[in-house]
């Protein structure tokens, strides 16, 4: 027997990027309802704590493309030690023939033999070290930015930037919404197939020994009895597929709320009382503006990136005003006293601007604007795309969801009739009067009813989910 037992795990597989695992007792267990699954998920699921944090990061670069405009302050501390200090010739004809510069220079000649110098200096010149053995400098500089059109078209982007992370955050929360609705759902069919089969395996087996014991008195078929064991074998074979696939379904579950998939969860909605809370045929008449669709949102953030990229492009053509004050100290010794208080230090300071002028570029400036120009056209063709997507979305979902209620109230009779159906066929079959094959088939139609109106519960619920998703107009809460 084919049961149709069809579970929508593609999407929960599709999403699992979104979901992670949360740092919590393996043993611990919740019992939730749809509304408390969903408000779990929106707090523990790792793709929307990451979200936050991507909102956090936007925070921080906004306030990194401020402070390139705010004043910047820098040390340097350079200390030098000459292992072995340089000697320079200078020519002796420079100095005047007199007895006391040649004094001064002979004293200055043997000093040089005592630190070992080379005295084999060419004739002619005579060698010299400029300079002490040990020095200090420390400067100190402050720079400021006066006048960079980049920076100002970096301002401007700094709001940009964070309704980018922001809308992302806003997609997020719908996409793991939907996920943990649709996980929610999966796993009250699989639970009511469950229930289903097993009602349907007690059912059979009744009907199976009882013609058992009928054949054995002689007044019934073998064919009957092969008949009825048949239609049981593939009730208990799709029982046991049921029951792992509803373990499979409740990991799925635990993946989109953010915990262990070890972790026990009891749900204390079913699949009906969930079907007729989702049930709103007002919704069906809701209309919103496409701008304040998140995908739009998403869209035209696009385009506003695209377009500072184009003024960003501009602003590169025009002059680059900066200016600096420095300050610093020198100090000097053929012995390491830097720390002592008779060390004497120099000072120095300088002040400057700096205006930097793009004068001529061979046109490779125009060519990167018209570049971001036609990516700017582009982003503005996807976002008219985007505009009449949203309203084919909205009203293909509109669609959809009505046929998903319209489907479940006809698979609801449908459902009535077949059981009425097959328990005809029972006591016909009982009576003499219809044959095992009549009953097996009256079997056979009412489980697909019942999988049918399962399945017919199920697209209800995604279905509406999906129409709010496109008809939400939520933005981003700061205290979110």
């Amino acid at each position: 027997m084919r049961i149709l037992f069809k579970i929508k795990f593609a999407i929960i597989l599709a999403l699992l990027p979104l979901c992670g695992f949360a740092q919590e007792n393996v043993d611990a267990e919740y019992k939730l309802s749809l509304d408390e699954a969903v408000a779990m998920a929106l707090e523990n699921n790792y793709s929307v704590i990451n979200a936050q944090k991507d909102i956090e990061i936007a925070l921080k670069q906004k306030w990194e493309i401020i402070a390139q405009g705010l004043p910047q302050i820098g040390a340097n501390v350079d200390y030098q030690n000459y292992l072995k200090q340089p000697v320079t010739l200078l020519p002796a004809a420079a100095f005047d023939n007199t007895q006391s510069t040649i004094d001064i220079i002979q004293d200055y000649f043997e000093n040089v033999q005592r630190n070992d110098v080379p005295v084999n200096a060419p004739e002619g010149f005579i060698p010299v070290q400029f300079g002490t053995k040990h020095s200090l400098n420390g400067t100190a500089t402050w720079n400021q930015l006066i006048f960079d059109g980049s920076y100002i078209v970096g301002i401007q982007s700094a709001k940009t930037l964070l309704q980018i992370s922001e809308n992302a955050k806003t997609k997020t929360n719908q996409q793991v919404k939907e996920a943990v609705i649709n996980a929610y759902g999966n796993v009250l069919l699989a639970r009511e197939s469950v229930d289903i089969l097993k009602n349907n395996v007690a059912t059979v087996q009744k009907n199976y020994d009882e013609t058992s014991q009928i054949y054995e008195n002689g007044m019934a078929e073998q064919e009957d009895v092969e008949q009825l064991e048949i239609t049981l074998l593939g009730l208990k074979n799709n029982l046991n597929r049921s029951l792992r696939m509803l373990n499979i379904a409740h990991e799925m579950l635990n993946l989109t709320l953010g915990i262990p998939v070890e972790a026990d969860v009891n749900l204390t909605e079913d699949l009906d009382e969930v079907t007729q809370e989702y049930i709103n045929l007002q919704l069906l008449e809701k209309e919103v503006p496409v701008e304040e669709n998140i995908d739009y949102r998403i869209a035209e953030n696009t385009a506003e990136s695209a377009k500072i990229q184009v003024r960003l492009e501009k602003a590169k053509a025009l002059p680059r005003l900066s200016g600096f004050l420095n300050y610093g100290l020198q100090g000097y010794s053929d012995e390491f006293t830097f720390f002592s208080n008779d060390q004497e230090y120099f000072d120095q300071s300088i002040m400057g601007i700096s205006l930097n002028i793009p004068i001529f570029s061979s046109g490779m400036r125009s060519a990167r604007t018209q570049q971001k120009k036609i990516a700017y056209e582009q982003a503005l063709v996807d976002l008219e795309r985007t505009r009449n997507e949203v309203k084919n979305q909205i009203n293909s979902a509109k669609s959809e969801y009505l046929f998903s209620i319209e489907n479940y109230q006809n698979q609801k009779r449908n459902l009535e009739l077949a059981e009425r159906i097959e328990e005809k066929n029972q006591v016909k079959f009982f009576e003499g009067i219809a044959s095992s094959f009549e009953l097996s088939e009256a079997q056979r139609q009412l489980y697909t009813a019942q999988q049918n109106l399962l399945q017919s519960m199920l697209d209800v619920i995604t279905a509406k989910v999906e129409l709010e998703n496109l008809l939400d107009t939520t933005t981003y809460d700061n205290e979110d």
